[in-house]
């Protein structure tokens, strides 16, 4: 029975701690998220846009980092090639 009282109360307690950070934390997370993924945008656009036909850098320094951008150049594609629409600047 102990047992049973213990794991109710951890649950509640824990359901209380996920409610007051949805409340004043999960706001500010999304939007560290989103920033995060604007900036990892960006630095991917600099460094591979001649893929694009963009230069801005040289190709070596581009080649130089190539390893670390791998694993995210064919989303960074499919992102920067989707159609846009009025409603994705509202957003």
């Amino acid at each position: 029975m102990t047992e049973e009282k213990k794991k109710k109360k951890g649950g509640f307690f824990k359901a209380v701690q996920e409610f007051v950070y949805g409340m004043a934390a999960h706001d500010s997370a999304r939007f560290a998220m989103k920033t995060r993924a604007s900036m990892e945008h960006l630095f991917i656009l600099i460094t591979m846009g001649d893929m694009l036909g963009v230069p801005i850098l040289p190709p070596y320094y581009s080649l130089r980092l190539l390893p670390y951008v791998v694993p995210q150049i064919s989303t960074w594609k499919r992102r920067m090639l989707r159609e846009k629409d009025l409603t994705d600047a509202l957003a």
